[in-house]
């Protein structure tokens, strides 16, 4: 009897089902039976048939918003170092044009603007587009007051600067405010075609996965054709290997989830006072084992310090070549770690990416697996493993993973 259900959350949002798991949607069935007083499932059929306004709270009780503010921050230290480029580009013909879909309650497309302001870009020089299915998130994201689980992380220096603290809690600034605009949407909307070409930068993140793989294609379409032809568009984590499947190649700034066209040249490396990448650690390496230093050799201080210098550089060298696209190379630097040093789940983890983002869907498992041996909770090959099951049919897997990596992503946050 729910599959009736099941394929009205698919036709009017996309949503598969088997990727959020069944139990949550029967949990909300439950509560919407309960809600408008229905006697069993065949009474509450009938009352969402003859309701729009039951069908969109239906879709509410299914969609559970989960973000924060700068969530992913090295995405939004790229957007700033993107978006100067941009404008110098336009040179003053039209603002930068932000999207955010979906922007669930607000804490996205309110960090984009941050960041943006933050960065020295004139108010006067973009705007930022707010769009999600929820009018309740919708409604709550333009009351811009928000309670503590809105800010997770280390750095929260952004909320002395744009926040003042009230009753309700914290309360954004309208300077912050005045840059975005927000409304109700649906990305599977006809309707968006309108906006061909329309932005500079889209932030689509955590959506993909949770559709099957007819309506990936379908909402990439919708994407694409929305960002202007040198655009950029963010995405997370689990997604990369989906985007390098559907003609989209990562811009070769590390651990920004940030794609354009095949087409588009690589992006302009910023200035030597701007570009921190190098310097910034390598995302989620593991405590890796000691490599025990030759017989011949003292094992002194400062050959060991040598040693685990060597061992950073090459990994971050890993991470640079792989997010620059550079896979020949990227491959081959995995290589030549594992000659020299110990297994460690990061490299393994880059592999398995090598070779998801190549389409051998098999041996990115057999990575992915084997970096999941060496670190359990190791949370990119979680989220990104998940991806690949859930596109190869495997959606138990899949499922059992992503779970995983929400546990490890709480652990992490405590």
């Amino acid at each position: 009897m729910n599959e009736r259900f099941f394929r009205f959350l698919q036709e009017r949002i996309g949503l598969d089902v088997e990727s959020v798991g069944t139990s949550m949607i029967e949990r909300a069935l439950r509560q919407r039976c309960v809600a408008v007083q229905a006697r069993d499932l065949e009474d509450y059929w009938l009352c969402l048939q003859q309701s729009a306004d039951e069908q969109q709270a239906l879709i509410e009780a299914v969609i559970v918003p989960e973000t924060w503010f700068f969530r992913y921050p090295d995405s939004f230290k790229a957007l700033v170092s993107l978006a100067h480029k941009r404008l110098a580009e336009l040179a003053g013909v039209r603002p930068l044009r932000l999207l955010s879909l979906p922007c669930s309650t607000g804490e996205e497309p309110y960090s984009i603007a941050m960041a943006l302001l933050d960065g020295g870009i004139n108010p006067a020089s973009f705007q930022v587009d707010g769009m999600d299915i929820s009018p309740g998130s919708i409604a709550r994201a333009r009351q811009g007051v928000y309670g503590r689980n809105a800010f997770r992380g280390g750095d929260l220096a952004f909320r002395s600067r744009h926040f003042s603290e009230s009753d309700e809690g914290h309360r954004l600034d309208e300077r912050v405010r005045h840059q975005v605009n927000l409304e109700v949407g649906n990305v599977l909307d006809a309707a968006l075609k309108r906006r061909e070409g329309q932005y500079d930068f889209v932030f689509c993140r955590n959506l993909l996965i949770y559709f099957d793989m007819a309506t990936q294609q379908r909402v990439f379409e919708v994407l694409k054709l929305m960002i202007e032809a040198r655009g950029v568009l963010f995405i997370g984590p689990a997604e990369g290997s989906l985007l390098a499947r559907l003609g989209m190649r990562p811009v070769g700034i590390a651990q920004s989830f940030a794609y354009v066209r095949h087409d588009q040249a690589p992006a302009a490396r910023p200035s030597a006072a701007a570009d921190t990448r190098t310097k910034q650690p390598v995302p989620a390496m593991s405590a890796r084992p000691r490599v025990p230093a030759p017989a011949s050799v003292p094992r002194g201080q400062v050959d060991g310090a040598a040693n685990a210098n060597s061992e950073h550089e090459l990994l971050a060298r890993i991470a640079q070549q792989a997010n620059a696209g550079n896979a020949i190379q990227a491959r081959a630097d995995c290589e030549r770690y594992l000659q020299r040093h110990a297994p460690t789940a990061q490299v393994y983890y880059w592999l398995g990416l090598l070779s998801d983002t190549e389409g051998n869907s098999q041996e990115a498992v057999r990575h992915y697996r084997k970096a999941l041996y060496l670190e359990p909770q190791h949370p990119e090959t979680l989220v990104h493993l998940a991806a690949l099951l859930a596109s190869l049919g495997d959606k138990t897997g899949a499922l059992r993973l992503q779970e995983r990596a929400e546990r490890a992503g709480r652990e992490s946050e405590r």
